[in-house]
Parts: structure tokens; sequence; C-alpha cells
């Protein structure tokens, strides 16, 4: 196996040499648009990586890995629209520039796109891959209606958040390993493993990104620190906020995310002060451990050589040891 960069590289260089320059211009524009924001290309470079840790070239995988990546940015353009988010990747959303409905339809193009890379594949391989491609879709789906009902719900549950994230985000992660594994043609234990793997690290990578919102570094985070609070976001910082918060604490907190008229940094600091009350910091960085820690021995039961299994372990590390 290659190294992480190598496999990004490889992908980018891919999925460049792939023309979505087409008519009309509303339609395509903006997905050449966010295609070339970039982003850190997890989802394919674990792709190309479980594909070729099976014994497969990860070459054979770099059309399930664009698939994937595709169906990501749909997800991504349409989440934008939902959350009324103007900025993406430091630059302005593909809405902001071309409007709501061009960007839905481009969004809806992004979707079909995606399946149509699956084509190449073989028959029985076709079959696997958009059969799992459409479970992912539809969790994904259902993960994004129970966020959208959490936000005028104040009774929901840590359980909840986690089953929330696993749908929304971890399950593409976990795809994209298995879709890797299934062009590379391993055991169905394996491709599970390779799953399990996935969904665990995805949980522990959202989670993650709800800690770097508040406590991360501007300057290598990419956007304003506190974003959620001030979208009234409940991410798992409030949700162990409101567990191990007394009474008055609660209803302050609550108080706060109702509040539509607070001065934006003076709402961040008071809700952090709830937060470092309430031990969110100590809470949260836990919970990130035990889950990679599971997704960690997900990957130990796969067969696969330890050297190879090294090369996740590294991608696991630097993904949650990230500062953006």
């Amino acid at each position: 196996m290659e190294s992480l960069d190598f496999y990004q590289k490889e992908f980018n260089k891919y999925l460049r040499g792939i023309s979505f320059l087409n008519e009309p211009k509303d339609l395509y524009n903006p997905i050449n648009y966010i295609l070339k924001n970039g982003g850190k290309r997890i989802r394919p470079v674990l792709t190309l990586m479980a594909c070729e840790s099976v014994g497969k070239s990860y070459k054979n995988s770099l059309e399930a890995a664009t698939a994937i990546e595709l169906f990501h940015n749909f997800s991504l353009m349409h989440d934008d629209i939902m959350d009324s988010a103007m900025v993406r990747r430091g630059k302005e959303t593909a809405h902001k520039i071309w409007g709501v409905n061009s960007a839905i339809l481009s969004g809806d193009a992004l979707f079909v796109l995606s399946y149509q890379r699956l084509k190449y594949y073989s028959p029985d391989i076709f079959y696997k891959l958009t059969n799992l491609l459409s479970e992912t879709a539809l969790f994904v789906c259902e993960g994004q209606s129970m966020d959208l009902g959490f936000e005028t719900i104040n009774s929901t549950s840590i359980d909840d958040y986690l089953k929330m994230i696993k749908l929304k985000t971890a399950v593409l992660i976990g795809c994209a390993l298995k879709m890797g594994s299934i062009v590379g043609d391993t055991s169905i234990k394996n491709q599970d493993l390779f799953y399990d793997f996935g969904v665990y690290l995805g949980i522990a990578f959202q989670l993650q990104d709800d800690f770097l919102d508040l406590y991360g570094d501007k300057k290598t985070f990419g956007k304003e620190i506190g974003c959620d609070i001030l979208e009234n976001k409940k991410t798992i910082l409030y949700h162990i906020s409101m567990m191990n918060s007394n009474s008055e604490q609660k209803t302050k907190l609550l108080s706060l995310y109702s509040d539509k008229k607070l001065e934006s940094s003076k709402k961040i600091n008071l809700v952090k002060n709830i937060f470092n009350e309430s031990k969110v910091k100590e809470h949260t960085t836990q919970i990130v451990a035990q889950y990679t820690q599971k997704s960690i021995s997900a990957l130990e039961r796969i067969s696969i050589s330890d050297l190879k299994k090294s090369h996740f372990k590294y991608f696991a590390k630097n993904l949650m040891n990230r500062s953006y």
C-alpha cells in the first residue's frame, strides 16, 4: 500500500480528468464549482485503500471512489440549502451564487451522476455497489430528517444524537470502505468489518467536529468558532451539558438557545461557560476516544496484514488528532 498523500493525489488527478462541463451551464457550473473547492477527500481515499488492502489495485476502485465523492457533494449542496449556510470550505455556497433552485437541481444531478460512475463494473459488482449506495442514501436522508427535527425539540437524548450522526455522517464512511472491499472481492466478513470500522470512525469524526467547532483554533479550523451555537445546533456538547447540568444551568442553556437577538460573541461565551461548568470538554474527549477504539477493534478483526492495518490506523490517528 501507498501513503495517504499518494491516494489523495491519485484520486484528485482522476477526478480532474472527468468533465462535467455541459449544458445548461446553470446546472453544471455549480457542480464544477463544489468539486473544485477541494475538501479532504476522506471517503474516496478510504475506498481506494480498502480495495488495495485486500489485494486488488486501487485503480479498480476509482469509479466507486468517484461515486462516493459525488454523492457526498450532493448531500453537502442540499445540506447548505437546508441550513441556509453561506460558506462552505471557506468559499460561498453554490445556492448563494446561483440561487436555491439551481443548487437543488445541481445537487439532484450529482446524485444521478454518482450512480452513473458504477456502470463500468461487472453486473455482479454493480448490483452490490448500487444496492449498498441506495441503502446508504436512505440512511443519510433519515439522519438529515432527524437533524432537522432536533432543531425544534429540547428533549433529545445523547443516544438519539449518536443515532442521528451515525445515519447522517458515519454510514457514508462505512459505505466508502465497504465499496472498496467489494471491488477488491474480499470475503463478506471482511466487507462487514470494513463497514463497521468506517461507521465507528465516522461517529468519532463527527463528534470531534462538534468539539472543534467550539474548542478548535480558528486559524486551522477554517471557519468561525462557535457557529453551531449561533445556529442553535444541539450537538454532543449540548447534550452532555444538559445531562450534567443542574436545573438552573439547564434553564439558562435553553433560554440562550432560543434567544435570537443576543449578540453573537456574548451568546457563544455564555453558552461556553455553561459547557465548561458541566465538563463538556472532558466528556466529549472520552466519547471520541471510545468510538475511535471501537473502530480500531473492528479493524483488528479484518483479515489483512498488520502492515496494511497500520495504514488505516495512521489514517484514523490523523483524522482524530486534526485541528480542522
